[in-house]
């Protein structure tokens, strides 16, 4: 049976938890609490542990592949099995950041589409729409394409001038922008949204103008620095499809700010138990990223 499309089911979740949160879980060995050893069982460990404290308020979750990639082959299955455990009702996006030659790309989309069970997946568009359209083709699937970054360095390539297309009328403009005008064209509709980084607010103001009707993956609030109230602002879509869901697609990754409220001596008055103090950290960002019913 095919499912509802991935914006209809990121809809009806952002109506039932009431936020944009987005649950990133990145586990890093040396950023565990005490008692959770620094390897591939105290990672599962702790992941599962946040999971549990974190998901009830979160509308999607995401793992970074590639914290679990390092790990090896005992990585990737705690990572299966951590996918299992996610409610069938909140998304799943592998932030994966994969795009390459279409028989590659294809191969892509069984692994993380089939094999890992994601429901959304972060790709490059460098190569092109034509490297990743096995991953914008499934109508009950979605891709977050890469369009402006939250690192410091992001300006480097993606700050680039491209020069005007007289013929199908782009202007000239940095790179992030002639992404986010070409990707508003791309997959069958309904599949493609954009990776916005809320450390750059001015350009994500200018990237809704430019594509009104595409979800945003938006990290960098929490241990960037990003400020919320942006993103609040102009993050939601203005347009359908993504303008018609309830929270107009908005996602908001928070990752260390939550899992690092597990580490080191809690605060006067705050519990001791790591779940615990995992659960209060998801429901402030949930509040802080709600949004009206």
């Amino acid at each position: 049976m095919t499912e509802a499309p991935y914006l209809e089911r990121l809809a009806a979740r952002t109506a039932t938890v009431g936020s944009v949160l987005c649950l990133g879980i990145d586990p890093e060995p040396s950023a565990l609490p005490t008692g959770f050893p620094a390897n591939v069982t105290g990672i599962e460990r702790f992941a599962r542990l946040l999971l549990d404290a974190a998901v009830p308020y979160a509308a999607a979750v995401k793992p970074n592949l590639a914290f679990w990639e390092a790990l090896g082959s005992p990585g990737i299955a705690a990572l299966e099995r951590l996918r299992a455990l996610v409610p069938a009702d909140v998304p799943f996006i592998a932030d994966a950041k994969r795009g390459d030659i279409g028989s590659t790309a294809e191969r892509q989309a069984v692994a993380l589409f089939d094999t890992l069970g994601a429901d959304a997946v972060t790709v490059n568009p460098y190569l092109g729409e034509e490297a990743i359209a096995s991953l914008l083709a499934r109508a009950d699937r979605f891709a977050y394409v890469i369009c402006r970054t939250s690192n410091p360095g992001a300006g480097e390539l993606q700050g680039l001038e491209v020069a005007a297309d007289a013929v199908v009328g782009y202007p000239a403009e940095p790179l992030w922008a002639r992404v986010a005008r070409r990707a508003a064209s791309w997959g069958p509709g309904g599949t493609v949204g954009l990776v916005v980084g809320a450390t750059a607010p001015s350009e994500l103001v200018a990237i809704r103008d430019i594509a009104p009707a595409l979800a945003f993956l938006v990290p960098g609030v929490g241990a960037q620095g990003g400020e919320v109230a942006p993103v609040l602002a102009s993050g939601p879509a203005t347009a359908p499809p993504a303008g018609a869901c309830h929270g107009g697609g908005l996602l908001v990754n928070v990752s260390r700010a939550i899992a690092r409220a597990a580490v080191g001596e809690p605060p006067p008055g705050a519990s001791g138990d790591p779940g615990e103090r995992l659960a209060a950290a998801a429901a402030g960002w949930s509040s802080t990223l709600a949004v009206l019913p």
